[in-house]
């Protein structure tokens, strides 16, 4: 078995033995150092954690080291010793008796709400964490309140993460994380840490596989970090170690920059906050330089795969010439051509001012809301599910004549005028939880190329006498990893306290809850809701299951009307903001102000215009 020591004159580990194997001895030697160390980890028994940690050498910033100091702030119930109030027994959202069968341990439990304590438990708990799906800022402080809070309870107590997502649960890749170790991450954007992943769990064999190692690091509970589909698995896990009484408690942390894992209990879904004023820094920057040159027409996509909220909170924050609201435009029935129509009309009112210049934001699930498509992607996901394995390795051209001959008339229709590269990704490719990839279809230039399509023709009909031309942007992974903003520092940190509080009193299958938060952090109101409440039973791969609700952009909401209010105004003037970089120090009307949505939702404007 090899021998691995640190150099202690350098970070890099060194190999002391080898094998006498000669067809490894030549792979070996023609091998880098880093990969020599992995080489023989697939050899021995060397501990994962102490090769990730090795391999984990990191450059400091300037800014990095000056976020490291700040202490984010807790509500007063975190401050010191913590008692649990229970409310009345919850139900879910819809299809009640259906989720009550499915979870019947875990369904029916009280909402909890912290309060001061007069002496928190000292049991001895060890706990995994995982960050499952895409990044969001404020994941690490999501980790390193729940590091300090399970350390102050015992300092005997371990926290271990997960490397990779879920995959490092049922693979047996972890690390053990220690003070040393976090203290590179706090306040720091990115899910580096331990890094992400999105293996769905939703087996028996992952479970039980995951039991294996949760035994043998004596882990009390697994906290799982992630948007609507990783606490719905989150759930499901928690459901099958309650039914086996295994003792294994599984806690959910509400994070997703696309602001749809919200309710009544969830005010906001962490990296909400940092990933918007994020992307409206550059939507700032760009309406700028588009104000400045006055000569083009920027169309820019931004991330939020279903729901509209990212678009809706950067066009409040930015105010640009056009903003689509997927949400809107499916509950008026509109049709591609619609939407093209109405963007075409404001290009040709603005040329006729000498305006050939300005900004349209298109959420990334527009194509989804539009109902034709819509009709056309749900008969194409019961027919992926059903007979994918016929048509998937059919060259192109036979895949679409295959799927032309399998859809209904309406939707053979639709299907037939779209682009082969849509017409592909809409037929064929999913993320593992079997979501269309909307971020890899190019809305934007679709749109921008049919706009230019029916300016000319109204040209030649005398109808348009301007210019146009256009500048293509695509904001997501720009904003994903994002040092987070003091909100979602605190924000975070709190979201780990409170998930290391609902596991020392004893709790599974809750998420960890923030609330109130438009006032001060002290006065936030921290707790957690069953995440069986926010359940009910949708179509997914042609199958009916389980899952937490989306929340969409509620037309009837605050910061939809407030938008609806300004949008003709924004269409036809200039009236652009730049709101700059994300502020980390200064005055607290700049530092530590909250989303429009936010305040819009909770009654407090915040526009300065």
């Amino acid at each position: 078995m090899p021998k691995i020591e640190k150099n202690k004159k350098s970070s890099a580990y060194k190999v002391e033995k080898v094998f006498f194997n000669p067809r490894f001895l030549f792979f070996y030697f023609h091998m880098s150092w880093k990969n020599r160390i992995f080489a023989a980890v697939l050899k021995s028994e060397i501990s994962y954690s102490k090769i990730y940690k090795a391999n984990k050498i990191m450059e400091i910033s300037a800014l990095q080291k000056e976020r490291a100091a700040y202490q984010p702030k807790l509500p007063k119930a975190l401050q010191g010793a913590v008692k649990i109030v229970e409310g009345a027994p919850t139900k879910s959202v819809d299809n009640q008796e259906e989720i009550k069968k499915l979870f019947p341990n875990t369904y029916g439990m009280p909402l909890i709400e912290f309060v001061p304590g007069e002496e928190n438990s000292t049991k001895r708990i060890n706990i995994g964490v995982i960050l499952s799906g895409g990044q969001a800022p404020g994941g690490h402080n999501v980790i390193s309140g729940l590091f300090d809070a399970v350390k102050k309870l015992n300092s005997e107590n371990r926290l271990y993460g997960f490397l990779m997502g879920p995959g490092g649960l049922v693979d047996h890749k972890y690390i053990e994380i220690t003070a040393d170790f976090i203290d590179q991450y706090r306040n720091t954007g990115g899910f580096d840490m331990i890094g992400s992943g999105r293996t769905k769990l939703e087996k028996e064999d992952q479970f039980e596989k995951g039991l294996e190692i949760i035994r043998k690091l004596d882990i009390s509970a697994i906290v799982i970090i992630g948007g609507d589909d990783s606490n719905t698995n989150a759930c499901v896990l928690a459901e099958y170690y309650a039914a086996k009484k295994y003792g294994v408690q599984v806690i959910g942390c509400p994070k997703t920059i696309d602001g749809d894992l919200k309710n009544d209990q969830i005010e906001t879904s962490f990296g909400f906050d940092t990933a918007t004023k994020t992307y409206s820094e550059l939507i700032g920057n760009i309406a700028r330089d588009c104000n400045s040159a006055r000569k083009y027409w920027h169309f820019i996509k931004l991330m939020g795969r279903s729901a509209s909220h990212i678009a809706l909170e950067c066009a409040l924050q930015t105010q640009p010439n056009i903003c689509l609201i997927s949400e809107e435009i499916e509950t008026k029935d509109l049709s591609l051509n619609d939407i093209i129509e109405d963007i075409a009309k404001v290009v040709a009112r603005r040329a006729q001012d000498g305006r050939n210049y300005g900004v349209v934001l298109i959420p990334e699930g527009l194509i989804e809301f539009i109902p034709s498509i819509g009709r056309l992607i749900g008969e194409l996901n019961d027919l992926l599910a059903k007979h994918g394995n016929d048509y998937k390795d059919l060259d192109i051209e036979k895949q679409r004549a295959y799927i032309i001959e399998h859809l209904s008339e309406e939707n053979k229709a639709t299907f037939e005028t779209l682009p082969d590269g849509v017409a592909r990704q809409l037929s064929l490719d999913r993320d593992p939880h079997g979501n269309v990839q909307v971020s890899l279809i190019e809305t934007e230039r679709l749109i921008s190329d049919m706009v230019e399509m029916k300016l000319n023709k109204w040209a030649k009909q005398g109808k348009y006498n301007g210019h146009f031309a256009t500048i293509h942007h695509f904001l997501g992974y720009e904003g994903r990893c994002a040092a987070p903003s003091n909100f979602d520092a605190d924000y975070c940190y709190a979201l780990g306290t409170s998930a290391a509080q609902l596991i020392a009193n004893g709790k599974t299958g809750y998420m960890a809850i923030v609330k109130n938060t438009t006032e001060k952090a002290e006065d936030w109101i921290a707790g957690g809701v069953p995440i069986t409440m926010m359940m009910n039973i949708e179509r997914r791969n042609g199958e009916l299951k389980p899952v937490i609700r989306k929340a969409l952009v509620d037309l009837e909401g605050a910061p939809f009307k407030e938008f609806a209010k300004l949008r003709t105004r924004w269409a036809t003037e200039t009236s652009y903001i730049y709101p700059g970089p994300v502020q980390y120090w200064g005055p607290s009307d700049v530092c530590d102000q909250t989303t429009r949505t936010l305040a819009l939702e909770q009654g407090k404007d915040v526009f300065v215009y």
